[in-house]
């Protein structure tokens, strides 16, 4: 663990939406970030982040949302990255039993939302073993706020009659998956934490009869200023990692609806509007 105050900012001008209030015994809120736009807390997570004692936060909780506590909140990075926990979950959900039994207020702060493979309810069962108040808070989920700022739909009608969310973290070296199910659902597939397994999930869906032609996209950093979009086909997904340098984290979606982003790519259209408003308006002031 390693105590991060003095790597976190405050941003002035955001106001307070409430003030800390005494209470007489601590609790803790499994609180949701989000996929990293700041814009995108709710207010009562909000709210969870300013009136705080303490600040849990994990590895996909973006810089922008981090500035948002208050630079007096104790704040300690329990992040987990591939074959790298500095923390054990088993210490973690004890550590929390142990600040709140203490009164403190704690903020568990994870990327997206708790209860998405976010480990919430291995830590909610374990504060109510002990008798902690807690709450969950949920947050957007990386599988709607990615695909929406890439201009992928999870569902549209004629092409995908659902959206199945997926890990791609491997248990015991081997993902725990029925590929021949997942294969022939009519479902946009969204995969978590598959960048390092990409080989196998793309290989894996073709053997078990998905098209090697099926349009697909890999997010990295979705949501947030450096959000990078690569598209292409199930069968070129390895290769276009590997020719972009993705890096972790990044989404990997599956199925028709991706080949609807050219024509739904809102943020880049925006991004262009902008960018012609500025030149005609120079060109306005400069005659």
């Amino acid at each position: 663990m390693r105590d991060s105050d003095m790597s976190i900012q405050r941003i002035s001008q955001h106001p307070k939406t409430s003030q800390k209030q005494p209470i007489e015994t601590g609790m803790v809120d499994l609180v949701g970030a989000g996929p990293g736009d700041p814009e995108l807390l709710t207010l009562k997570a909000l709210r969870s982040i300013e009136q705080a004692d303490l600040v849990l936060y994990d590895r996909l909780v973006s810089e922008e949302i981090l500035a948002l506590i208050p630079s007096n909140t104790k704040t300690i990075y329990v992040g987990k990255a591939k074959a790298n926990h500095c923390i054990p979950q088993e210490q973690l959900n004890l550590y929390m039993v142990d600040k709140a039994k203490q009164g403190l207020r704690i903020c568990r702060l994870k990327g997206g939302d708790p209860f998405v493979f976010g480990r919430g309810s291995e830590e909610l069962s374990v504060l109510h073993e002990h008798d902690v108040p807690a709450r969950v808070i949920p947050g957007i989920t990386a599988a709607s706020g990615c695909t929406s700022y890439a201009g992928i739909p999870l569902t549209h009608r004629g092409l995908a009659t659902g959206c199945s969310f997926i890990t791609g973290h491997k248990q015991d070296g081997k993902l725990d998956i029925d590929w021949a199910q997942l294969a022939q659902l009519d479902h946009t597939l969204v995969f978590y934490m598959g960048l390092s397994s990409l080989p196998e999930i793309s290989q894996q869906l073709q053997r078990f009869g998905k098209s090697a032609k099926t349009p697909a996209a890999l997010i990295e950093k979705g949501c947030q200023s450096d959000q990078r979009v690569v598209t292409g086909q199930l069968d070129q997904l390895p290769t276009l990692a590997s020719e972009h340098q993705l890096q972790s984290p990044t989404l990997i979606v599956i199925g028709e609806v991706v080949s609807l982003r050219e024509q739904l790519n809102w943020l880049s259209k925006l991004d262009a509007n902008q960018n012609q408003f500025e030149l005609e308006n120079s060109a306005a002031l400069s005659a």
